[in-house]
């Protein structure tokens, strides 16, 4: 049996998506037990060079709408980045979810020779980087949908809320 790249892709990052949405929520309701201000964890960091929550999960779900979208050969939605709430936050992971759910294995035919080219880096200062789609899929996608998931885990974590690997594997 061989594996399709839709396969590889599409339902890897719906579960992610999924289990993301539930530690968010978790937070939430944590964060109103303990009477913590929500902005403290939204804006934590494990390190001051380091992203916060809010832009880890921002790029969690770009990540994961970016890569299935290219794979298929179709241009991501674009989201605004403007979240400054876990409620925010949660929409725009089921917003993520919701569009992996209109994309169809068809589409990811002959994705694992598709050419995919990104411009990575800050304005004025950006760098072209090719891909063929399965080393897209296994080495650029996958590993930073997974490493931004991790460190919204992480962070939460560090902060004291009360997960384990149940929770991030779902």
């Amino acid at each position: 049996m061989s594996l399709s790249m839709y396969t590889a892709c599409v339902p890897v990052y719906t579960r992610v998506l999924t289990n993301l949405d539930t530690i968010l929520g978790k937070a939430v309701a944590w964060a109103d037990e303990k009477k913590l201000d929500h902005n403290a964890l939204l804006l934590a960091r494990l390190s001051p060079d380091m992203f916060h929550l809010i832009r880890q999960v921002q790029i969690t779900t770009d990540m994961a709408k970016g890569s299935a979208a290219r794979l298929a050969g179709v241009e991501p939605p674009k989201f605004e980045d403007n979240e400054a709430t876990f409620a925010e936050l949660r929409a725009r992971v089921i917003k993520t979810r919701d569009y992996l759910a209109t994309l169809k294995a068809e589409q990811f035919n002959g994705a694992e020779t598709r050419q995919i080219t990104l411009k990575l880096g800050p304005p004025g200062n950006q760098h072209v980087v090719e891909f063929v789609g399965l080393d897209y899929l296994q080495g650029f996608g996958t590993p930073n949908v997974y490493f931004h998931y991790s460190m919204v885990y992480a962070l939460l974590r560090h902060n004291g809320l009360e997960i384990g690997k149940r929770d991030y594997i779902g």
